[in-house]
């Protein structure tokens, strides 16, 4: 609020100091006017711009003019009168154009010298330290990319593509709650990982818009990079990975985590609700397995101890079977046990 404040006087002061001190007409209010506005919105430009951009902005506006004064210098020596008559007309006029075109490709393209600068389009391929990883929509949107790179196990620079980021904006401007809900999330997430200090995010301006559907665009861009992709998409898994892409699914890698149990283990479960077949009971581990308990259905919102009697790996994970171990089956392992121990076997005596 205060700077505000101090704004407001700046330009008040400006129309009011050329009247005084410079000459008393409408002119010089004008004139002192448009000076302290114009260095008020500088001012405000400078402080909502980042400090890269403002740098990138001043370099390409250098080498704009630089270029302007070469091209004008080439002129010369033609030793033509009309070009010399020419470039000595529009010379202010190049200055300008050529100043303002070095200035807005330096900052469109300031996110590709980032990346060049940290040499992780060829150099991350030799070195094998980090590598270029892009992120889609659903993986986005998912939300455990988030976790994964707080473990710090992804030594990588993560891409989020600016056509993501626009289809997510799309999405949460959509009339149906629950994609718009799911695309706050997914922008909440990209947000959380540009602030991590534990993995590098770059957002990537490059589109392609001769073709139709973030997931071809994302494809293409994997390769003009030759980068990965994570994704949840099952259907981007396929069309990437026919293409020669490496896809990582972080399904396959969530499967990939849950606990491996052996026959004959036990582990304790709560089981909350009717399995499918008659007397089933269906509990869940902490990963989201599923755990079907025979034999169960009366022990239904108690927590038992499940002996495991097979695992069957679905389309969607792992099903864990067993029967719950009851009280005589614990006083038949604990009488065995004793017996095993005991001095007398077979009738005999030791």
């Amino acid at each position: 609020m205060l700077i505000w404040i101090v704004r407001i006087l700046v330009i008040l002061a400006g129309p009011l100091i050329a009247y005084f001190q410079v000459e008393q007409s409408l002119s010089s209010i004008l004139i002192g006017f448009s000076i302290s506005a114009a260095i008020v919105c500088f001012e405000y430009l400078f402080q909502i711009t980042p400090l890269d951009t403002l740098i990138v902005a001043i370099v390409g506006i250098v080498l704009g003019l630089i270029t302007a004064r070469v091209i004008s210098f080439g002129a010369v020596l033609l030793d033509n009168p009309d070009i010399d008559k020419f470039f000595e007309k529009y010379s202010l006029l190049l200055q300008i154009l050529f100043a303002y075109f070095g200035m807005t490709v330096a900052v469109k393209k300031k996110d590709e010298v980032d990346l060049l600068d940290k040499d992780i389009f060829k150099m991350a391929k030799k070195r094998k330290i980090h590598e270029v990883i892009l992120l889609d929509t659903s993986a986005v949107i998912d939300g455990r990319i988030s976790d994964i790179s707080e473990t710090k196990f992804l030594l990588a620079t993560l891409i989020i593509p600016k056509f993501v980021l626009d289809e997510l904006q799309a999405l949460a401007d959509s009339n149906d709650a629950i994609k718009r809900n799911r695309a706050k999330r997914g922008l909440d997430i990209v947000a959380k990982l540009k602030k991590s200090e534990n993995i590098s995010v770059k957002i990537y301006d490059k589109d392609y818009a001769s073709l139709n559907g973030a997931d071809a665009k994302i494809t293409e861009l994997a390769k003009d990079l030759g980068a990965k992709i994570i994704t949840t998409d099952f259907n981007l898994n396929k069309v990437a990975s026919i293409q020669g892409i490496t896809v990582l699914n972080i399904n396959d890698l969530a499967n990939s985590l849950i606990p491996i149990f052996l026959p004959g283990e036990s582990i304790m479960i709560f089981l909350v609700k009717e399995g499918s077949q008659q007397n089933q009971a269906v509990g869940y581990l902490e990963d989201g397995t599923m755990v079907v308990a025979e034999d169960g259905r009366k022990y239904i919102g108690k927590r038992v101890e499940l002996n495991i009697t097979s695992i069957i790996q679905s389309s969607s994970g792992k099903i864990v079977f067993g029967r719950v171990e009851t009280l005589d089956q614990n006083q038949n392992k604990a009488g065995s046990s004793n017996n095993n121990n005991h001095p007398r076997r077979n009738g005999r005596n030791s």
